[in-house]
């Protein structure tokens, strides 16, 4: 039995003491939210990690794009276009050169311009293209300023389309005081009267952004789609394309100082069935 003595010795819960059990318990208590809040903290700096690393990547692929060496995307049937900027074309070693290891197959020529212009090196270029070997094509650049049927008739005047040929091209970069509407409705006009002068399809060009904000609407589905995207791995459109301009850096013998580099999606077979072939 304990003392009255003994019993005085034993300690006597205070409100002070009941405090910091209570605040132990509580710290203790609070851990799996903190758990919580840190895995939620550790996953968030892994996706700025992950999309830093990203910028940084593509950051550095476009200075390399812009100022290294070329990387080429996929596909080996490659081709470059021209026009009186590339100059005196060496035709004799042009016919051996080569883009990112294989054979140039195709050339695409500039031929005309608004309703009067030619390219002054375009017969001399076009003449020489189907000489040593190469499946040529003819482009017209569009003045959204000048009718598009007086464009398209220049065009047909100008442009001799055998055969071999590859389909008509026409370039299309600016939009001018035209509206939206306005400058689509002048681009079709141009395709029909050309399509129904050669019997073929003709081949749209623009640019990515061009394309995204101006022509991206149904009636242009039905045209083969010549890209102009540089300086990226990977195309950004998600439509259906047919050549893709992949860079304006490309350096070939033949041709002094830059040209534009292009690849065509699909096999040569299929560029072959790109050509106007007969007319009825």
């Amino acid at each position: 039995m304990a003392t009255a003595k003994t019993l005085s010795k034993r300690p006597v819960a205070t409100k002070s003491t009941a405090r910091r059990k209570a605040k132990k318990g509580k710290k203790h208590n609070s851990s799996p939210l903190l758990h919580v809040v840190w895995i939620v903290l550790a996953v968030v700096a892994m996706i700025l990690l992950f999309f830093v690393g990203k910028l940084l990547v593509d950051k550095a692929f476009n200075i390399n794009a812009k100022y290294g060496e070329i990387v080429y995307p996929e596909g080996d049937v490659r081709g470059i276009d021209i026009s009186h900027y590339q100059e005196d074309v060496d035709w004799d070693r042009l016919r051996n050169a080569e883009l990112g290891g294989v054979p140039i197959r195709f050339i695409f020529i500039k031929a005309t311009e608004g309703v009067n212009l030619i390219d002054e090196n375009y017969n001399h270029n076009f003449y020489h293209a189907r000489g040593n070997g190469f499946l040529r094509g003819a482009y017209h650049f569009f003045s959204p300023g000048s009718d598009p049927v007086k464009q398209a008739k220049h065009y047909c005047r100008i442009v001799q389309l055998d055969p071999d040929d590859i389909a008509p091209i026409l370039d299309v970069e600016t939009r001018g005081e035209l509206t939206e509407a306005q400058l689509r409705n002048n681009v079709i006009r141009w395709m029909d009267y050309v399509e129904q002068h050669y019997g073929a399809t003709p081949i749209l060009y623009t640019s990515y952004t061009f394309r995204r904000d101006y022509l991206n609407t149904p009636e242009f589905d039905r045209y083969p789609f010549w890209i102009a995207h540089y300086y990226v791995e990977h195309l950004r459109y998600k439509g259906p394309w047919t050549f893709w301009q992949h860079s304006d850096r490309g350096h070939v013998d033949g041709i002094k100082g830059e040209v534009d580099v292009n690849v065509f999606n699909g096999s040569y077979e299929d560029l072959l069935e790109l050509r106007i072939g007969e007319r009825e």
